[in-house]
Formats: C-alpha cells, structure tokens, sequence
C-alpha cells in the first residue's frame, strides 16, 4: 500500500507540474517601432463599365414590329363562314370583318387576297361564282369600314380546296368559307 501511495503522490506532483508550467505568466519583448513600412499601390482603379444605353427607339420599333406580326396572325388566322348557298354576312362573320379592318387601317402596308370557297355541293361554275359572291361581300364589307380598296383582290376557289374533305354537314360547313392571306 506504499508503494501506491508514493505513485499517486508523484502522479499528483507531476500533475501539478504542468498546470504550473502552464499558467506560468509569460514575458513578451518588443522592439522600438524603428522601421516603419511603407505600402505602395501601383495598380490604377478604374471603375466597371458603365451599363449600356437603351435604345429605347430600337426598343419601340422592335415592339412596333412583333405587334404587327402578331396582327398580321390574327388577320390571316380567323376565317369567316357562310350559311347554305348563301353569301350573306352574318352578325358573327361582321364582327370579325370589324376586327380585320382596324388591323388593316392601322397598318397601311398590309395587303390581303380575300379567297372565297364552297362545300363540294353544286356544280363546279355556281361554287366558283358563289365563291367570289363570298368574297366579294367581305370585300365590300371592309371597303365600307375604311379599308382602301386598292390594298384588297378577291379570288375564288369554289369547291377546289376543302378544310375538311368529309360528305357530311359539318365537313360543308367548314368549307364554306372566306379567307385571308396576307401578301
């Protein structure tokens, strides 16, 4: 039991070693500030490049331009329909007349060929006639709404070209129609 004792005494005492040693207070020596240092930048700042001017005329033209394109999409796109052997424009057909002469009005350099079709019904001399009877009349329609006549043909296409190539009512009146295609 003695021998223990005397290992946990030194244990302890060598414990107590390193805590001194540890806490002892250090001792620091600085020198006079004699030299003094001195910083250069050679680089110059130049700050970032100023953002780009916009263009705000290339901006209204480029804006100017899509509104036109998606005009001219809206002109040529809605197509207007005809009763049976009829070429009277119906409140409907009016209304989109309406709509494709203040496009027209507005942009002055759009010209149209105003096609007019047929169901398959009839011979082939009344659906061409009929045809340009269609296209006539939206032709008319839109002379009466302001739009310069000279910007304007009609063609007729009778029974030649069907949207929808069935035998029954709703294939005819689908084919019974006006179209626009913008030159």
């Amino acid at each position: 039991m003695k021998i223990r004792w005397n290992l946990i005494i030194v244990a302890l005492m060598v414990v107590a070693l390193f805590v001194a040693a540890g806490c002892a207070k250090k001792t620091t020596t600085s020198t006079p500030d004699e030299t003094k240092v001195e910083v250069k930048d050679d680089t110059s700042w130049t700050p970032p490049p100023a953002k780009p001017q916009v263009d705000e005329a290339a901006l209204a033209a480029e804006a100017e331009a899509r509104a036109k394109a998606e005009a001219v999409e809206e002109l040529s796109s809605v197509t207007i329909h005809f009763d049976f052997d009829s070429y009277v424009l119906k409140e409907e057909a009016r209304a989109i007349l309406a709509l494709k002469a203040n496009i027209m009005r507005k942009y002055q350099d759009v010209t149209v060929v105003i096609e007019g079709h047929c169901d398959e019904r009839g011979t082939e001399e009344y659906n061409l006639a009929l045809g340009e009877r269609r296209a006539r009349a939206a032709y008319e329609h839109l002379v009466i709404l302001g739009v310069d006549p000279g910007r304007m043909k009609i063609v007729s296409y009778g029974e030649e070209k069907p949207v929808d190539p069935g035998h029954n009512e709703s294939a005819w009146a689908q084919n019974r129609r006006a179209e626009f295609v913008v030159q």
